[in-house]
């Protein structure tokens, strides 16, 4: 269950606030990646412009996915640790969100990655609920990081812990300033990458890592100029670096995400080749609708599809 996200929502909720001015639309639904929870999702990755704050996705659909594997599974009394995991990716993939984190809070004192990782990205998830409040989705943000660092000091080859490490940095960006924002884009790229060298079959480190690339390609001139003024030589990338991490993920598991479908077509869009991104977006348009991001994708490559 590393490997998913699940951009719960990576719905894997944001990764890179690295947007000046994207729209921030939650992903609602039991969406993970709910990247409900991802922010860059339905935000940054909705959005017509991807700014300084790439918000990472936090994927909904692998939830659904993962659901559908432990389908009829009980969630039983743990005993030991790999049952209390096994409990803990149960909960995950059912979207039980403030169960998750109740559960792993009782191991908020292990020197454990992966009971560290984990309650990460639940204390994420549940900073990302509709409903939490603004003093209590900066606790959890900011608590979430340290699970994560603390994960990663303890394991620093665990490629989920640079995941989330990378996803939790990106979201403390929303509580400081646009020159912090930029300069934890290159760390986050970082952890990125070295999450996919210590685990190239995870698609969702690959995904997120295309949709990084996109962000800082399709960045307009003028916020280019904006990101010079702080540093001299900002983020940048190709919409060619995107694609190549967009199928990427596709090859290592198939359709396994509505919104890399997307990204896909909207890529080729932005490389001008319209045949290829008539195709991608068709699937993107024909993917069953599970969750409500899923929805969301579906009437955005309709609207793509309708331009092109």
């Amino acid at each position: 269950m590393a490997g998913k996200v699940p951009m719960r929502f990576v719905n894997f909720r944001t990764l890179l606030e690295l947007t000046v001015g994207a729209k921030r639309g939650g992903i609602g639904g039991t969406s993970r990646f709910f990247w409900t929870r991802a922010r860059w999702t339905a935000g940054a990755l909705g959005s017509g412009r991807a700014a300084f704050l790439v918000g990472l996705p936090v994927l909904s659909g692998l939830s659904y996915q993962a659901f559908r594997k432990v389908q009829g599974s009980a969630v039983v009394c743990a005993l030991d640790k790999e049952e209390v995991l096994e409990q803990a990716d149960y909960l995950y993939s059912c979207a039980e969100t403030e169960k998750l984190y109740q559960l792993l809070l009782q191991y908020q004192g292990s020197e454990d990655a992966e009971f560290l990782w984990r309650l990460a990205r639940a204390s994420r998830d549940l900073s990302i609920l509709p409903g939490t409040d603004a003093g209590r989705k900066k606790q959890l943000t900011f608590e979430a990081f340290e699970y994560a660092k603390r994960a990663l000091e303890r394991d620093d080859k665990c490629f989920a812990a640079h995941k989330w490490y990378a996803i939790c940095l990106s979201d403390t960006g929303e509580f400081q300033g646009i020159k912090v924002k930029i300069g934890n884009s290159y760390i986050i790229r970082e952890h990125l990458e070295r999450s996919v060298e210590l685990n190239p079959k995870d698609a969702t480190s690959l995904h997120i890592l295309g949709y990084w690339c996109f962000a800082f390609a399709e960045l307009p001139w003028y916020q280019r100029k904006v990101a010079a003024v702080i540093f001299s030589n900002p983020p940048t990338s190709t919409f060619e670096e995107a694609l190549e991490f967009f199928l990427k993920a596709e090859e290592v598991d198939p359709n396994f995400y509505s919104k890399n479908l997307l990204m896909l077509g909207k890529t080729y869009m932005a490389m001008k080749d319209k045949e290829k991104a008539l195709f991608w977006l068709t699937k993107a348009k024909e993917y069953p609708a599970h969750t409500l991001e899923d929805k969301e994708v579906h009437k955005e490559a309709l609207e793509l599809l309708n331009q092109l």
